[in-house]
């Protein structure tokens, strides 16, 4: 039976709080989901945001960013009288993140003064990412939310020597470590309704991690960074369907002789801990896995570079020796060799296809794929469709003519040709559901900060009158 499932971030739930959190509005959308009859919930990361609020440059790999903390449980949790009346964004569909986080943190602070502990707090301290990440976060604001790279000397080196005295940090760790132990209880207690409503997550793990992280600031032998934390190459791809000078991202490139060195410790850690968050995990830029950019830090693009082997077998060797049951769904997008799609095949992972991409390519869908109408990189349908030329509509609207009627708008076709596709596994971003356009795009490759990663929903009105229709559609598709 053919599975399905839908993208929609936590950051863009409706809230009374200008951002998504894990409160009431994210368990009416798993009711929603498993009253659809859909089986997944495929999220971007959820690790604190970093450069240009991108998921994808996170300041640590296993923290989670307190913006996503309801207040609203907190109250229930006895920590706070009483929830505030709410923050209203200057837009009701765009995430205001630095408002929403100014509105919110004195409310985190007020709860924490009432926080006691207990043994669930104390188990979760034996995580030993923990302290460190509060202490990074703490150092972080004393030197104005600057980067650790540019902290004083002794600052930048406490992760290393323990030399620096933090004491008159201490409230501030502890503040932080509370954080992220709501965090962690409010998501899991959230999973946990999930999987007993019939739906499975799917959480995204990035391939590349943040400069200004926990992980680099903490591991920086692991990473080709000079002793003062710049590095020495960054991390992308060359020239592409998405920008003609390629996709300079500028993490931080693995120094993969070290973490080989270290039973690639880094990884393996990072994947169990994912695998307690998630059921599922979706690797992004699988690609690095067999082969990776290597920009010069020093070019201002992605044009000049070298593709370097990686040590992708020794490394699922190893993921798959400790975690034998791990699921995990290969993001193997974009222009690949063929040696990416035998590492794929070799550990038997589902692969990834964009029907944005494919429709008129004549590329066939394969059974054992997760096909999307789109993913965060992409235009929405509706979006994509409006921006087609007359005589690539009338070619989309052919290829697309067996699904639905004459009148059905395009958008929705396509919406219908994946769920009715042999692949196993269907996802569908929300706004492709409702039919939005370009605004709700979550992403455009190569570029960063605002308008990227702040499309929010502002109530689930348009999703619900949706849900009917969506559920004959999946019911209808399972019988193809």
């Amino acid at each position: 039976m053919r599975k399905s499932g839908i993208l929609m971030p936590v950051a863009s739930l409706p809230s009374k709080y200008g951002i998504g959190s894990f409160g009431k509005e994210a368990y009416s959308f798993v009711d929603m989901l498993s009253r659809a009859g859909v089986g997944i919930w495929q999220l971007l990361p959820l690790n604190p945001l970093g450069y240009g609020n991108s998921p994808y440059q996170p300041l640590s790999s296993f923290a989670g960013d307190e913006s996503y903390i309801d207040l609203e449980l907190l109250v229930r949790d006895g920590l706070l009288d009483s929830a505030p009346e709410g923050y209203v964004p200057p837009e009701p569909d765009r995430i205001d993140y630095t408002g929403a986080r100014a509105y919110k943190e004195p409310w985190l602070r007020r709860a924490f003064e009432r926080f006691k502990g207990g043994a669930d707090y104390r188990r979760f301290l034996k995580y030993d990412w923990v302290y460190p990440y509060a202490v990074f976060v703490a150092l972080k604001t004393q030197n104005g939310l600057r980067a650790w790279t540019d902290w004083p000397k002794e600052q930048q080196d406490w992760i290393l020597d323990r030399k620096y005295d933090i004491s008159h940090l201490e409230k501030e760790i502890e503040y932080h470590m509370f954080a992220q132990f709501e965090f962690y209880r409010q998501w899991m207690a959230l999973k946990k309704y999930a999987n007993h409503k019939g739906v499975k997550i799917m959480g995204d793990i990035p391939f590349y991690v943040g400069l200004d992280s926990l992980d680099v600031w903490s591991s920086r032998d692991e990473f080709l960074i000079n002793g003062d934390g710049v590095p020495s190459f960054v991390a992308g791809v060359p020239p592409d369907y998405f920008n003609e000078d390629g996709q300079r991202w500028g993490n931080p490139i693995y120094d993969w002789e070290t973490l080989r060195k270290t039973g690639f410790r880094f990884w393996i850690e990072r994947l169990r801990y994912s695998s307690v968050l998630y059921d599922i995990l979706r690797i992004d830029h699988f690609r690095a896995f067999d082969t990776y950019w290597k920009i010069p830090a020093s070019c201002p693009t992605a044009r000049e570079g070298d593709w370097i082997e990686a040590p992708g077998y020794e490394l699922f060797d190893e993921i798959y020796r400790q975690m034998p049951k791990i699921n995990i769904v290969a993001e193997d997008l974009g222009d690949l060799r063929s040696e990416v799609l035998e590492l794929r095949d070799h550990y038997g992972l589902m692969g990834m296809n964009v029907a944005e991409f494919t429709l008129l390519s004549g590329e066939p869908v394969q059974k054992k794929q997760l096909i999307y109408t789109g993913t965060h990189d992409n235009q929405t349908a509706a979006g994509w469709y409006k921006s087609q030329t007359k005589k690539e509509k009338r070619r989309i609207l052919k290829a697309l003519s067996p699904y639905g009627s004459p009148h059905t708008p395009a958008y929705k076709k396509l919406v219908i040709y994946i769920m009715k596709s042999r692949a196993d596994l269907a996802i569908v971003p929300l706004y492709d559901i409702i039919g939005l356009d370009d605004r709700a795009r979550l992403n455009e490759p190569g570029t960063v900060g605002s308008p990227n990663w702040e499309w929010r929903l502002p109530d689930w009105a348009p999703f619900r009158r949706q849900i009917p229709g969506f559920r004959r559609l999946l019911v209808d598709a399972r019988r193809v």
